[in-house]
């Protein structure tokens, strides 16, 4: 009789505080009535509009509100937009238990270690074989091919129906890691997958992802012609495109000097797993480097997105301890730019040709790098195999879940079983259906430093309002006592660009505003926060009526007192 058991009336909810409408803070939660388990805990990448940004974070209310029925994270990957943001989870609510591959495992652990975090969380590590049981939800999973090793896609089984996280992934018959496992991928399709969350980040590019492979014959050939000093800046987790220029580096006879602290750590981890190999004879010190010729020599660094801290963005602008740009130095950005950090990148470019560097970057002249996110051909493949009923495009810009919700159209998806979602709207899984649910308040959070608060969240956008739309403050003299204006209201702006021609009355009649609606408050008695609210709320909205521009409204009362 169990076969015929009836199915538990709580539907499963599926959600995203982070990834949608945007590519990093990856955070993906399936919820029922009792269990709520989640998918990776990332960051988001830092963007040149950000100032005084360390990190930005989902914003971890529902699960603070929902703390104990959170039994599980599951991590698909060791990139840092699926765990960058674990440190500050884990001083947000209590997570049982953490599972993830193997070598992200040891990135976790090293991350906790780096924030000095004594937590009880468990870190258990999973293969292709593992399957986990957590309530209702069975958990199996799959490996894929991406540009770090051991990386793997998701199936979760409920009452309701199975869900597939596809993990970042793409389809490369030619791989430098291990093969995306296609045969298990096809198994789950035939078993029957309701809803499928897929990786959107190439969705706009036609035909197949190049080959990791295809980028070796570049670096050997920039090795080939470099007679000076190379300085190479590549992603501090792209472990596969590290090795390849460790073995140039080997067999063209160059030391290797590394810099920057996550490329250390990340080498120092791959390398006790067997994921790099690198003779100890082709390390040096970096204290050793002046004692190299430039010609025998390769500096492996990070800044390969023009982060101001980065040993690359000090090297440009000669902060750095060690290194300064010399003529004959070849500079190759082996990466592609993370959206938004396309001016943070030329900036140090032409700082680096400023200095004399000779600057490669990825092109049409030089293959530098192959992406680890599939283009359209690998997601229509994707579709074909896992034969999902429904579906819901992950981790990319608005533009890129609709386009790739328009891949899955034309491979035969109808067009009603698709969901282009934001950030804390919500699926509901019940009897293998899928409907739209309520949505769960989420935002951005911006981490000043190591601040778990969000106390720092508040003046990030303070500082963005600021730089963008200026500053009003609003002078009001106010003899409290009898309930009534002094003098009449006045304005002083800074940054707030509007025309300031003599026969402009925008200020005059911001001012005229104010004071008649002050006049109307006083009628009765008030509070200053009334007062306050009074004043902010008919300026700014005076304001963007006339300017359409949001300034920060300062309201300044001086208040008359009896002697």
């Amino acid at each position: 009789m169990d076969e015929f058991r009836k199915i538990p009336s709580s539907p499963v909810s599926i959600y995203a505080l982070g990834g949608l409408d945007e590519v990093g803070k990856n955070t993906y939660c399936i919820e029922n009535e009792k269990t709520l388990i989640m998918i990776d805990a990332g960051v988001k990448f830092l963007e040149e509009n950000l100032p005084g940004v360390n990190y930005v974070i989902p914003d971890y209310t529902h699960l603070k509100n929902q703390r104990n029925k959170i039994k599980a994270l599951f991590i698909t990957h060791g990139h840092e937009d699926h765990i960058g943001a674990i440190p500050f989870l884990l001083q947000t609510v209590f997570i049982p238990v953490i599972y993830a591959p193997k070598l992200a495992c040891a990135l976790i652990r090293h991350k906790l270690e780096e924030f000095k975090l004594k937590t009880q969380v468990k870190i258990v590590e999973y293969n292709s074989d593992t399957v986990v049981q957590v309530d209702d939800f069975k958990v199996e999973f799959f490996h894929v091919t991406h540009s770090i090793p051991d990386s793997y896609g998701i199936v979760v089984s409920t009452p309701h129906g199975t869900i597939m996280h596809s993990g970042d992934f793409k389809i490369d018959l030619t791989p430098i890691d291990s093969d995306y496992d296609l045969p298990k991928l096809a198994s789950f399709g035939a078993r029957g997958v309701d809803l499928l969350l897929a990786d959107s980040t190439n969705a706009e590019i036609e035909g197949y992802t190049q080959s990791e492979k295809s980028v070796i014959t570049s670096i050997y050939d920039v090795f080939h012609k470099a007679t000076g000093r190379l300085i190479i800046s590549t992603f501090s987790s792209n472990l596969s495109r590290i090795q390849q220029i460790v073995e140039a580096a080997v067999k063209f006879n160059r030391k290797i000097v590394i810099f920057g602290r996550s490329m250390e750590s990340n080498i120092s981890s791959a390398r006790s797993f067997g994921y790099i190999h690198i003779p100890d004879a082709n390390i040096v010190t970096p204290d050793k480097i002046k004692s190299l010729r430039p010609s025998e020599t390769v500096i492996l660094c990070t800044g390969s997105q023009g982060e101001p801290m980065a040993a690359l963005s000090r090297i440009a602008n000669g902060e750095h301890r060690y290194i300064r740009i010399i003529p004959g130095d070849t500079v190759v950005f082996s990466s592609s730019p993370i959206p938004g950090n396309t001016g943070s990148i030329n900036k140090v470019v032409n700082q680096l040709t400023r200095c004399g560097a000779n600057v490669l970057v990825n092109s049409v002249f030089y293959n530098l790098h192959a992406s680890g996110h599939p283009a359209k051909q690998e997601l229509r493949l994707l579709q074909k195999i896992a034969r999902p009923k429904y579906f819901m495009p992950i981790h990319g810009d608005y533009r890129m879940l609709k386009i790739h919700a328009d891949v899955a159209c034309e491979v035969g998806m109808p067009r009603e079983n698709t969901f282009v979602l934001s950030n804390g709207d919500t699926l509901i899984l019940k009897n293998h259906k899928i409907t739209e649910g309520s949505r769960i308040p989420t935002d951005a959070i911006y981490i000043d430093g190591n601040d778990i608060n969000g106390l720092s969240t508040a003046v990030i956008k303070d500082r963005l309002i600021l730089n963008n739309d200026g500053m009003v403050a609003v002078l009001i003299s106010l003899d409290s006592k009898n309930n009534k204006l002094l003098l009449p209201p006045h304005i002083e702006t800074r940054g707030f660009v509007y025309n300031q021609n003599p026969k402009n009355t925008l200020i005059a009649d911001a001012c005229t505003l104010i004071e008649k609606n002050l006049n109307e408050l006083f009628k009765q008695k008030v509070k200053f926060i009334e007062i306050k609210d009074t004043i902010r709320s008919v300026t700014s909205k005076y304001f963007y009526q006339m300017t359409r521009r949001n300034p920060m409204i300062i309201p300044v009362i001086m208040n008359k007192t009896d002697n």
